[in-house]
């Protein structure tokens, strides 16, 4: 929406109010304010974009006697960074990690980097749907949440691809991602927490799956990459890992080869990649054995990886998913 850049911060400031709760937004930028938003609705859970100039927000107990949404905010920072002052805790810079605030309680919060725009993905949870007790998630408050590794590294990655990807996704696989949310938060603030074991077994089940789909993911260049190598790194027994798997309707093997046909399927249409050779490119995602590959790519797609590239090259339509 382009808009005279004097009606710009009043917009932003209302729209801010409106997708979280009533608060106070200032800014050093008023006289022009370029931002954007998106929110997406996951049913109890909204994963909601924000991308703006610096500003310092304020909640208040009369803000918060105006309305209560009953929320947790999760929220992964990129950008430039922020810092966050609730309940006596301070969260310091924060930039690449996560912070956790309560819309129930009053807060205030800014970007002091004028130079660059702040980029956050904020989930929204509420309180009572988080399996874990109040009194425990209070100690996070305001505090810095790493994402550079285990639960922290998985949720980031989820609510990044859900900003990117989720408004392409149909309606009701909306409410499957948003249990999913769920049960990713839930584990990311136990792990913090060091409170595993309060988790429900079904979303200590959800996280531990979430988990194998990443480490699957980061490692399908090894060719020798299978079950008893998966479960032995997670530290659960194989016949446990293909339990987890038969949630999905599929074999860890099937999985691990779809995958890795997806990666060899963007590689060979993607123009950047037209000079290297296709032996090449199956060998970067654990298929070693040119006919091998051939074959299951054709089963796959009804193209030889050849017939694909070139049909892609000269701008033709591809097949896009597995038979």
């Amino acid at each position: 929406m382009d808009l005279p850049a004097r009606d710009q911060f009043p917009f932003w400031a209302e729209l801010v109010s409106r997708e979280l709760a009533p608060l106070t937004l200032s800014s050093p930028n008023t006289g022009s304010f370029p931002a954007w938003a998106s929110v997406l609705d996951l049913s109890s859970v909204r994963v909601a974009a924000f991308n703006s100039p610096p500003a310092h927000l304020k909640r208040t107990w009369a803000d918060i006697r105006r309305a209560d949404p009953g929320t947790y905010q999760l929220t992964f920072v990129s950008g430039t960074p922020l810092w966050i002052n609730q309940r006596r805790q301070d969260s310091g810079l924060v930039c690449g990690d996560m912070v956790l605030f309560d819309l129930s309680h009053p807060f205030e919060g800014a970007v002091p980097d004028r130079g660059r725009h702040t980029q956050v993905v904020i989930m929204q949870v509420p309180r009572e749907e988080l399996p874990l007790p109040p009194d425990k998630v209070h100690r996070l408050l305001a505090q810095p949440l790493s994402t550079r590794s285990g639960m922290g590294a998985i949720l980031a990655r989820f609510l990044t691809t859900l900003d990117a990807y989720g408004p392409d996704c149909h309606p009701r696989d909306l409410s499957r991602l948003g249990a999913m949310a769920l049960d990713l938060a839930g584990a990311c603030l136990a792990q913090h927490l060091d409170a595993y074991d309060d988790l429900p077994a079904e979303t200590r089940q959800q996280a531990m799956l979430a988990r194998v789909n990443a480490f699957i993911d980061h490692n399908l260049g090894d060719p020798d990459l299978g079950p008893a190598d998966i479960a032995a790194h997670h530290h659960i027994s194989v016949r446990s890992l293909h339990a987890l798997f038969r949630q999905q309707g599929e074999t860890v093997a099937a999985s691990i080869r779809r995958r890795r046909l997806e990666r060899c399927h963007a590689d060979l249409t993607d123009p950047r990649m037209r000079q290297r050779p296709i032996s090449a490119i199956a060998a970067r995602w654990g298929f070693l054995r040119p006919a091998d590959f051939s074959r299951a790519f054709r089963a796959a797609y009804g193209a030889t990886p050849r017939e694909l590239r070139q049909a892609a090259l000269r701008g033709l339509p591809r097949r896009n998913g597995l038979r």
